[in-house]
C-alpha cells in the first residue's frame, strides 16, 4: 500500500512521545500564545477599552460580522481560499483551521500554497509568526511526491473555543488585550485525505491559533501552535 503523507500531521512532531510529554508540549505552546496575547499586550487605547472590555472576550455565537463572504482562490494561490471577511475571533480561527487542513497538490504548487496561506497572516510584523505557518507545509521534495500521487485533503470543523487558561488571563486583566487584540482559539475538526487509485483516510484534528482581531478590521492569523491529535 502506498504511504500516505499528511500535510497537517507533518508539523505534529512528537507523535511517538509519552502522553505526559505531549501534554507538556501543548501546555508550553499555549503559554507562549498567552504571553503573546495577554502578557505582552500592555494597557493602551483607553478609548477602545469600552468596545471590548464589557465581556472580556467576544462571543463565539453567530452575528452579521461572523458570516463569511464567498472568497474564491486566485491563479497565484491555487486552491487555497482567500481569507474571509470576519471580525469575530472564533469564527475566523475555525475558517483558518479548515484552510490549514485542506490542500490539493493536483492543481496547487507548494509556492502557491504558501502564497495563499500568507494572505491569512496579519500584516503587523511585530505579531506575525510566519515560521509557525510555513511549518504546516511539507518541504519541496515531499510536496512533489504528494503531487505525483495526486494527494489532496478536505477538512470539516466541529467547533472552536477560547481555552480556559486564556479566558482566565483575560478576565484577570481585560485591558491587556487592547494593544495587540490577539485572541487564543482552539479548533477541533477532521481531515479527510485522498490520493490516486482510490486511496484515502481520515483523522481527527485539533490546533490552537493566535488570531488578531482589531476593532473595525477583519481578523487575521498571528501564529499556529503545534497540532495535536485528540
Amino acid at each position: 500500500m502506498m504511504k500516505r503523507f499528511s500535510l497537517a500531521s507533518l508539523s505534529s512532531y512528537g507523535v511517538g512521545w509519552s502522553a505526559n510529554r505531549r501534554i507538556a508540549l501543548v501546555t508550553i505552546s499555549l503559554t507562549v500564545l498567552l504571553a503573546l496575547a495577554a502578557t505582552i499586550a500592555v494597557v493602551t487605547g483607553r478609548d477602545n477599552r469600552g468596545q471590548r472590555a464589557q465581556t472580556g472576550a467576544p462571543s463565539s455565537s453567530s452575528s452579521p460580522s461572523s458570516a463569511p463572504k464567498d472568497q474564491k482562490p486566485g491563479a497565484s494561490t491555487g486552491s487555497v481560499p482567500k481569507p474571509p471577511q470576519l471580525a469575530e475571533p472564533v469564527a475566523y480561527a475555525k475558517a483558518t483551521a479548515k484552510m490549514l487542513w485542506s490542500y490539493d497538490t493536483r492543481d496547487t504548487s507548494r509556492d502557491q500554497q504558501l502564497a495563499g496561506m500568507r494572505a491569512w497572516l496579519t500584516k503587523e510584523s511585530k505579531y506575525a509568526d510566519w515560521t509557525s505557518v510555513t511549518a504546516q507545509v511539507p518541504d519541496p521534495v515531499l510536496w512533489s511526491r504528494m503531487a505525483d500521487n495526486d494527494q489532496h485533503a478536505k477538512a470539516t470543523v466541529a467547533e472552536g473555543h477560547f481555552p480556559s487558561a486564556f479566558k482566565t488571563a483575560l478576565a484577570e486583566d481585560p485591558s491587556a488585550i487592547t494593544k495587540a487584540y490577539i485572541y487564543v482559539v482552539t479548533v477541533n475538526g477532521k481531515q479527510t485525505i485522498r490520493w490516486r487509485q482510490g486511496g484515502g483516510g481520515a483523522e481527527e484534528r485539533a490546533v490552537t491559533l493566535a488570531v488578531q482581531c482589531r476593532p473595525g478590521h477583519d481578523c487575521r492569523l498571528a501564529a499556529v501552535a503545534p497540532s495535536v491529535t485528540q
